[in-house]
C-alpha cells in the first residue's frame, strides 16, 4: 500500500543526475503531468517511486481514503483526516523537493494522524541564480496544477450530491504551499475559478497554509468584493487561509527586489492592512519562533517544533482565538 504520493510536471526523458548521490531524478524542464507512488524512502531517489496512470493513482488514493473514519455530522470535526497537497518553492531541484516532502509527510501529517500528503513538484531549477526562470516556470506550471484542482473540484461536487453517508467524503482537502509555490497556487486557483464560472463560497480547499509566501502582500486587496484576481479566487474557494510570515526572511527580501519594484512580499511583511481583507484570511508573524542564531528563516518553518504544532492545529480547524488562548501563536493586533 503506498504511503507517499507525487504529481509532477517535471520532465522524465531528460533526467539529470542528483548533485549529492549521482543517482537519477526528474529534470528541470516542463512536461505533461505524471503520477507516482512510493511505499518507502528515500524519496529523493527515483528507484523508490512507481509511476501510475492518472486513473490508477486516483483509485489508490481513494482506497487509502476509504480507510479513514467517518466523522458523524454532530461530532467534533478536528479529528477528520486530510488529503494535504504540498507545493514546494523556488530553488528546489526534484531531489530537494522530494526530501522536504518526505519530512513534511512524516512530521506534519503521518506522525499526527492527519491523513495523507501529496507532493506537487514543479520544475524549479534548484539554483539561487534561477529566480527569474523559476518564476516563469511557476507561471506555466499553474495550468498543470489547475488540472489537478479541477479534478478535485469535480470529485467534491459529485460527493456533495451523495445521500448515503457512508459514501460521503471521509477527508478534508488542505494545502501547504511554500514560497513561490504560493504563486503557482495563486495562478492555478484563478484558472479553476474562471473555468467553473466563478462559484461563490465553494470550499474546494478546507485549510490553506501559505508559508513564507512569495506573492504580493496586497494579494487579498479585493476584500469582500470580487475582482477576479488570484487572491480573490483563493479566498472564494478556501474555507480558511492562514499566512505565516517573518520580517527576518532574507530570501523574500531578494524576491521583492527582483520581482516587483517596491512591493513587499506577503511572507515577509504580512498582509497589506491598507485594504479590507476577506473574513476568512489572516496572518501570523512567526519571527519570535526562530532563535537569534537561525540564518535561513525561509526554510526553518519546517523544522521548528512550534511551527509544526501550529500547522497541525490550523489543519484541524482550531479557531484562531482558541489558538491565541492556547498560546500557540504570539499575541496579534489583527485577528480578522
Amino acid at each position: 500500500m503506498p504511503r507517499y504520493w507525487m504529481i509532477t510536471n517535471r520532465n522524465e526523458k531528460g533526467r539529470v543526475r542528483n548533485r549529492q548521490s549521482g543517482k537519477g531524478l526528474l529534470g528541470e524542464d516542463l512536461a505533461e503531468l505524471t503520477w507516482w507512488v512510493a511505499e518507502s524512502g528515500p524519496l529523493n531517489e527515483m528507484t523508490s517511486w512507481q509511476k501510475l496512470s492518472q486513473n490508477d493513482f486516483r483509485k489508490e488514493l481513494l482506497r487509502e481514503i476509504s480507510d479513514f473514519p467517518v466523522i458523524p455530522d454532530l461530532e467534533p470535526h478536528d479529528q477528520q483526516r486530510h488529503v494535504t497537497l504540498y507545493i514546494h518553492g523556488y530553488n528546489n531541484d526534484w531531489a530537494e523537493a522530494a526530501q522536504r516532502y518526505e519530512q513534511i509527510s512524516r512530521d506534519f501529517i503521518q506522525a499526527r494522524s492527519l491523513g495523507v500528503c501529496v507532493l506537487f513538484s514543479w520544475p524549479s531549477d534548484g539554483r539561487v541564480s534561477g529566480y527569474l526562470p523559476d518564476r516563469r516556470d511557476a507561471r506555466r506550471s499553474a495550468d498543470h496544477l489547475a488540472e489537478v484542482l479541477d479534478l478535485l473540484y469535480d470529485h467534491l461536487t459529485a460527493l456533495q450530491r451523495e445521500i448515503d453517508p457512508l459514501r460521503r467524503c471521509r477527508a478534508k482537502t488542505s494545502i501547504i504551499a511554500h514560497s513561490m509555490g504560493c504563486y503557482v497556487l495563486q495562478e492555478a486557483m484563478r484558472h479553476v475559478w474562471d473555468r467553473n464560472d466563478r462559484p461563490m463560497l465553494v470550499s474546494l480547499v478546507n485549510q490553506l497554509v501559505m508559508i513564507a509566501a512569495d506573492v504580493d502582500n496586497d494579494i487579498f486587496r479585493s476584500g469582500e468584493q470580487s475582482d477576479g484576481s488570484g487572491g480573490d479566487a483563493i479566498a472564494q474557494l478556501t474555507y480558511r487561509v492562514t499566512s505565516l510570515y517573518s520580517g527576518r526572511d532574507q530570501t523574500l527580501g531578494l524576491s521583492a527586489g527582483l520581482k516587483h519594484f517596491g512591493k513587499r512580499r506577503l511572507g515577509r511583511s504580512g498582509i497589506d492592512r491598507r485594504y479590507d481583507i476577506p473574513d476568512n484570511v489572516w496572518d501570523i508573524d512567526c519571527s519570535s519562533f526562530f532563535g537569534a542564531d537561525i540564518d535561513n528563516v525561509h526554510s526553518s518553518y519546517f523544522t521548528e517544533p512550534r511551527v509544526i504544532d501550529l500547522v497541525e492545529q490550523i489543519l484541524r480547524g482550531v479557531d484562531r482565538n482558541e489558538l491565541l488562548r492556547r498560546e500557540l501563536i504570539p499575541s496579534v493586533k489583527h485577528t480578522s
